[in-house]
């Protein structure tokens, strides 16, 4: 059976793909609702002003931009349907009517009250997952963030205070506070609205410090995620005043490989975020955060979670603590080696990094017998040979001129001799 062409005008100019709630904007063209909302609400900081303007005419759009419902084109594409798609033809949903600030206030009032506040949030979750237009109604009602914050303060305290035997309060609690997580990181809250959370509540780290550690996968996820964004709006001070809970469940979370790769990524992000001093290395070494790394880099993981693997790593090797861990797990020195030249231009400097750290400052006569089997001295070398960072090849030229003496025996001695001409 042939396919049947789809008239253009049916089409939303963005995805191509046949629209289901046509609306208009102010600039006369008609786009489908949600990838025009997408287009609208959801860019990044330094897109904004794309897409404030209309996608085809290229002319700006009001800060209030209003989508108008376009009735008379939605029935014709619903009778198109109808004829040209029989057997396999589904009815296009009546769309929902966008919801306005009053409805989330009064959705708010609900929630506040402990009968209603897990059916409440529920509802406010649905209403947040429907649109990214809904996302930013919710955003931007007066007290919400700071509502469900709140919730997860609380319901951390009964999750720390738990016994075995759980009762009803703390199930609900529990489920509460996963209802708000998800609310929460859907949201994606501006770096001013994380910092207003912080200053609100002082204990939100500690908090959602407790959640990772004895919550569902969901939640500990969600928990593990908008702690990746509260710390990049942490101070110096602050960040050097976290304690040594919070490294231990970043660990735990990489660990476990939770829930989906974004709670792995977050938990990386946490260490790196975490992790700008001497001290708190310390203390994410102690946790076991190098041993996880070298596991986690053994299982040849994607591209990115490799590179922030590899990035934590660097940062964990500035200090004495952390070198020692990694040369004293079997594999790795060996398996930081291995990511160079193979997975990204990032992760070959951060790995060079890594073992420049360790060549300077660690090094043993075993330890460079090792880095010799392993192949080690030997991608150094191919560094060498290859297009890449100059910062790069300058450490790892640096690494091979430091250990030049103790390789020039080797099978590498041919490129010694000429490269390095020992003294």
């Amino acid at each position: 059976m042939e396919q049947v062409e789809i008239p253009s005008y049916f089409l939303c100019p963005i995805s191509l793909q046949l629209m289901k709630d046509p609306v208009i904007l102010s600039t006369g063209i008609t786009y489908d609702r949600e990838s025009i909302e997408q287009w609208i609400f959801a860019g990044k900081q330094q897109q904004q002003q794309q897409q404030r303007t209309c996608p085809v005419t290229r002319q700006p759009l009001p800060p209030d931009c209003e989508l108008t419902p376009n009735h008379t084109l939605r029935r014709l594409i619903q009778a198109w349907c109808a004829v040209n798609c029989s057997g396999g033809f589904e009815p296009l949903p009546t769309p929902k009517p966008p919801v306005d600030k009053a409805q989330i206030a009064r959705l708010l009032d609900e929630a506040k009250l402990p009968q209603s506040r897990l059916a409440s949030l529920r509802k406010l979750r649905a209403i947040v997952a429907e649109s990214e237009r809904n996302k930013r109604c919710v955003e931007a009602t007066a007290g919400v963030v700071e509502f469900l914050a709140s919730v997860v303060v609380v319901a951390s305290h009964h999750i720390s205070n738990a016994e075995e035997v759980v009762d009803d309060d703390c199930l609900e609690s529990t489920s509460a506070c996963g209802e708000a997580l998800g609310i929460l990181q859907a949201l994606q809250i501006s770096e001013e609205g994380l910092a207003d959370v912080v200053a609100k509540n002082a204990d939100v780290v500690e908090s959602l410090t407790a959640i990772m550690r004895r919550s569902n996968y969901e939640s500990r996820a969600h928990a593990t995620l908008l702690l990746k964004s509260i710390l990049g709006v942490f101070s110096p001070e602050q960040l050097a005043s976290l304690g040594e809970e919070l490294f231990q469940e970043a660990v735990n979370v990489v660990r476990d490989q939770i829930s989906h790769r974004a709670a792995t990524k977050a938990a990386l992000h946490v260490l790196v975020t975490a992790s700008p001093s001497g001290r708190n290395r310390i203390k994410a070494v102690n946790a076991g955060a190098v041993h996880v790394l070298v596991e986690l880099l053994l299982e040849e993981p994607e591209r990115r979670v490799c590179e922030l693997a590899l990035v934590a790593m660097d940062r964990l090797c500035g200090c004495s603590e952390g070198r020692a861990e990694l040369v004293g797990h079997a594999a790795g020195v060996a398996v930081v080696a291995k990511k160079i030249l193979r997975v990204s231009e990032v992760a070959s400097e951060r790995a060079v990094r890594v073992l420049h750290s360790v060549a300077r400052r660690s090094a043993t006569a075993g330890l460079l017998q090792e880095m010799l089997q392993t192949g080690v001295a030997a991608k150094l070398c191919l560094v060498l040979q290859v297009e890449c960072n100059r910062k790069t090849k300058e450490r790892a030229r640096e690494i091979l001129k430091l250990h030049s003496r103790a390789w020039k025996n080797s099978c590498l001695s041919p490129h010694f001799q000429i490269s390095y001409p020992c003294s």
